[in-house]
């Protein structure tokens, strides 16, 4: 079982804090290969109050800009802070090339673990960790 529930309801979204929410739509999108469902605009001109992305595999993560509100408030705070998010993917390898493409640092290359995965780490441009890789987690068994 993943995340998608019998009615087709994603029931756990990561939520990450950007403080150039638009790069970021366009770093995840192009670079990791996110889609973008919803995107909603901030007060700022181009910033993101709120947006919502699927992940090919199921499963998506929400995502919003630092400077969408008027006010900061205890969300605003965590753009200073490094996130980290964990995507499964069939084929990372087919994926790292474009992520770097993208403007993501590599911190753990391709590699293969003692508990059967093959996958790799990278810092996307606000500093934040995408482990890619091909273990699903002991719940998709």
């Amino acid at each position: 079982m993943n995340t998608v529930t019998e009615n087709n309801v994603i029931g756990v979204w990561p939520g990450l804090h950007y403080r150039d929410g638009q790069a970021a739509l366009k770093f995840l999108t192009e670079g990791l290969g996110f889609t973008v469902i919803a995107s909603y605009p901030g007060v700022a001109e181009g910033s993101i109050a709120h947006a919502e992305l699927s992940w090919p595999t199921g499963g998506g993560i929400m995502l919003g800009s630092s400077d969408a509100k008027a006010e900061p408030d205890e969300f605003t705070a965590l753009a200073q802070l490094t996130q980290s998010v964990y995507l499964v993917h069939a084929d990372p390898d087919s994926l790292i090339g474009r992520a770097i493409g993208a403007g993501a640092v590599v911190v753990r290359g391709l590699e293969d673990t003692d508990y059967g995965s093959r996958g790799f780490t990278v810092r996307d441009p606000e500093g934040n960790l995408w482990s890619i890789g091909t273990y699903a987690g002991e719940i998709a068994k």
